[in-house]
Order: C-alpha cells, then sequence, then structure tokens
C-alpha cells in the first residue's frame, strides 16, 4: 500500500492513515525535510489518550524543536518502538517504517472534515 495513496494530512504537517482497524500516525515527509536532521524523539505511552489537537509528541532536530499534534482524537494502541532511541530513522523513511504511534479512534466524521489528501496537501505548500 502507498501511504500517500491512503493518507490525510494536517496544515500542522501530522499525517494519518487508517490500516487494519486503526490509525496510523506521523509526520509528512515535508516537515521532516523542513526540520533537517532529527535528534530526539518523545513518544507518548500506550494508553494514553488525546482529543484532537492535543499535543502528543515532541520532536528535535538540529534546526528546532517542534510539538506534535494529534489529527484526530483517539487512544493510543501501539507506538514506533525503534524511534526514541534511532530518531534520525525519520530522516529515512517517515512513512513505513518511520510512523510514530498507532491509535483506535472513535472519531466522528467532522474530524476528518479540514484534513487535506496528500495532493491536497502538497499542493498547499506551492
Amino acid at each position: 500500500m502507498s501511504y500517500k495513496d491512503e493518507m490525510y494530512c494536517t496544515k500542522s504537517h501530522e499525517y494519518v492513515v487508517k490500516e487494519d482497524g486503526k490509525y496510523v500516525i506521523g509526520l509528512t515527509d515535508y516537515a521532516i525535510e523542513q526540520l533537517g536532521d532529527i535528534v530526539f524523539l518523545e513518544l507518548p505511552s500506550v494508553g494514553d489518550e488525546f482529543e484532537k489537537g492535543e499535543t502528543f509528541a515532541n520532536i528535535e532536530s538540529v534546526k528546532a524543536a517542534s510539538e506534535i499534534y494529534m489529527p484526530i482524537s483517539g487512544k493510543i494502541v501501539e507506538i514506533n518502538e525503534t524511534l526514541p532511541d534511532a530518531p534520525e530513522k525519520l530522516n529515512e523513511d517517515c512513512y513505513e517504517g518511520g510512523w510514530l504511534v498507532k491509535i483506535e479512534s472513535n472519531a466522528q466524521e467532522n474530524e476528518f472534515d479540514d484534513l487535506l489528501t496528500y495532493d491536497e496537501y502538497k499542493s498547499e505548500l506551492d
């Protein structure tokens, strides 16, 4: 599956894609490019719950520190365990291997209203 065909993006550069009944959340390739070399990543714990728009993770690069926001409401059911010890892997692959968390969500349809398809997201950046 190509994530870019199935994903929705936020204007703050997070993506969400439904996979096997869960939602996979990460940062877009554009966000990673803008950050540069990633040196630190702090992820939440399994079981933590977040509302849409809440900060759920923190990331630092050689250029900047940023908060990462939850694109839809949900409960963390899995975190990408390899990333906190090797955050630079995000620079290599922010999609298939570089997802941040997986959530279960009962998000209402209106939570998706302001999300963009990948093509819409890319066109807003131009």
